[in-house]
């Protein structure tokens, strides 16, 4: 490694903002705030780079021919950060690597990235074992083994010749909860102008205590928290998966002023008991994507923390621009002009959204669309080995988000679930996002998830899975009065499936599995509930008998090819 920059020329300190990564970590070099802490110990901002271009400089000593890939399979801990690091002052690509995935996907997606370096642990290792990855022993690196400390050359922090600004530095996996998941290419220049658009968006400054409690290889964690604290030398705390129990002691234990979320793991916590010194902590904000708005205000007044509910992906970002006057609900105001909600099909604008009392699209089959950003062609990456996806994602010279959105007569701007969670029933498109939001508020759920399941005359079925702590503790009685209580509930929204469950199946960060619970439909050992009929919902439990019956009713419809999908 042989360029440097001028240590300490931080943008918090100088204005100067740097165009790539491996920059803004150089400008740590000497600097003696606390940039990491666990439990266990801490390291200085110095001493994290130190750490890195260490790992940089093995990860150069092992390079192969190839892709310069690097997978990491870890939790939430220091070298998680130490390698990202490395990896982008050596000017290597950081594939993170979602533990939760099964076998077969986890041979498939690190195959599909070209790996030519793992980075796990012991535990780590027990998962990939028997898999074949195409990769011999002296490819995988333990952080547990007893030899793996000696290994990592202590060298001064610079940067490899040859790295810059378009230098690949991320391949993201979408999370897989609708269908299969893809590689999302993030350039070191486009995640560092992700970390001052957010610093100034979120108000991250040099005095922040970022709690990461969000995995290290998703967009949420690097782009919202991680970046942002590198340009500002903040402190990031790390734990190693997320815990609703553990949240407010990790909270005040490190003094952390900021944190991010997503909907599910928001509502979690705040299924956990309420204590009389739940606001004896530091916070002061915190980001995430998809709460309910009942957990975000119930958040504020357990805890005293402003929330910034945002929208984004890890392909794209800046779709939303924050107004303190935005409706409860709404994301905000569209970032500027070429941000609309269209018809896919005719390409025109969709007409603005026009609200009931409750907050219920009145005229949803000519509000909700797709929401696209006629500019943002430029500032997609791409997926990695995936022209087709790339073409799905630019159409007509836009950006397509691929979500459902809504805008207001107001001009707000509303996130209406993903493309795959329009669900059309008699012949009316319904959000399930905007159902899951209903389910969330009955006291018993502590998450959700509303899916298409197919009717077995024509169209669609709406079916719900809810999480409870106790099977015992859900009345089928109790949920159909309390969803008939539901003013913003339409008559075509009500779940006719109901499935109870204990511990829904969720990606790696901990959003609801659907195209898993879709596949399955009322086939599964936890309860499910029907309500067959018109007027106001009765829920019976359906037996083997009965799930037997509804599917010789889609074969005498010669619609049982639907069941195999």
């Amino acid at each position: 490694m042989t360029s440097t920059v001028n240590p300490r020329a931080a943008a918090t300190e100088t204005g100067v903002q740097r165009a790539t990564i491996a920059e803004m970590l150089l400008d740590r070099v000497g600097d003696d705030r606390l940039g990491l802490r666990t439990r266990e110990r801490d390291w200085t901002w110095d001493a994290v780079v130190r750490e890195s271009a260490a790992r940089g400089e093995l990860a150069r000593a092992l390079r192969v021919d190839g892709p310069f890939h690097i997978g990491i399979l870890l939790d939430n801990v220091p070298d998680f950060l130490f390698w990202l690091g490395g990896a982008a002052l050596a000017g290597a690509t950081v594939v993170g690597i979602n533990p939760t995935r099964g076998a077969a996907e986890l041979e498939a997606e690190i195959r599909y990235v070209d790996c030519q370096l793992i980075v796990t642990d012991t535990a780590g290792m027990a998962k990939l074992r028997g898999l074949d990855l195409g990769l011999d022993e002296d490819r995988f690196l333990l952080i547990d083994d007893p030899d793996y400390a000696a290994r990592l050359e202590r060298v001064e922090p610079a940067i490899a010749d040859g790295v810059g600004e378009d230098s690949l530095f991320l391949l993201l996996f979408t999370s897989g909860t609708t269908g299969r998941s893809k590689a999302v290419k993030c350039s070191q220049g486009r995640l560092s102008r992700l970390a001052y658009a957010n610093t100034a968006k979120y108000g991250h400054h040099r005095d922040d205590v970022d709690y990461c409690c969000m995995p290290l290889f998703h967009g949420n964690a690097l782009m919202a928290l991680w970046a942002p604290a590198l340009a500002n030398g903040a402190t990031v705390c790390l734990t190693r998966k997320f815990s609703a129990s553990g949240f407010l002691p990790d909270v005040k234990f490190f003094g952390a002023t900021f944190f991010t979320y997503v909907g599910k793991a928001l509502a979690y916590l705040m299924a956990t008991p309420e204590q009389p010194d739940d606001a004896d902590n530091r916070l002061e904000r915190g980001f995430g994507t998809e709460a309910s708005p009942e957990d975000k205000a119930e958040f504020v007044r357990r805890f005293g923390a402003v929330l910034y509910e945002g929208y984004g992906s890890s392909e794209g970002a800046g779709s939303v621009r924050l107004d303190p006057q935005a409706p409860e609900g709404a994301l905000g105001r569209p970032a500027h002009a070429g941000i609309a909600v269209v018809n896919p099909d005719t390409l025109e604008e969709c007409a603005r959204a026009v609200l009931d009392e409750h907050g219920r699209v009145l005229n949803p089959d000519e509000a909700i669309g797709e929401m696209i950003n006629k500019e943002g062609a430029r500032a997609f990456e791409g997926y990695y080995k995936n022209d087709v996806a790339d073409a799905e994602r630019i159409r007509n010279g836009w950006y397509w988000t691929g979500d459902l959105g809504y805008v207001d007569e107001a001009g707000f701007i509303y996130f209406a679930g993903r493309k795959g969670d329009w669900i059309r029933v008699d012949g009316e498109n319904t959000s399930a996002l905007m159902i899951e939001r209903v389910l969330r508020r009955h006291p018993k759920v502590v998450s959700t998830g509303v899916y298409a399941v197919p009717d077995p005359r024509s169209g669609d079925q709406v079916m719900a899975a809810i999480e409870v702590e106790s099977l015992a503790g859900f009345d089928p009685v109790e949920f159909a009065e309390f969803l008939t209580g539901q003013a913003d509930l339409g008559s075509k929204a009500a779940p006719r499936f109901v499935r109870v469950s204990t511990n829904l199946p969720v990606t790696g960060s901990n959003k609801v599995l659907k195209r898993e619970l879709q596949a399955q439909r009322w086939h599964t050992t936890e309860p499910v509930y029907r309500w067959v009929g018109r007027g106001a919902p009765e829920y019976t439990a359906m037996s083997a008998d009965d799930k037997a019956a509804l599917d010789r009713e889609f074969a005498a419809h010669g619609r049982q090819r639907l069941l195999s999908v």
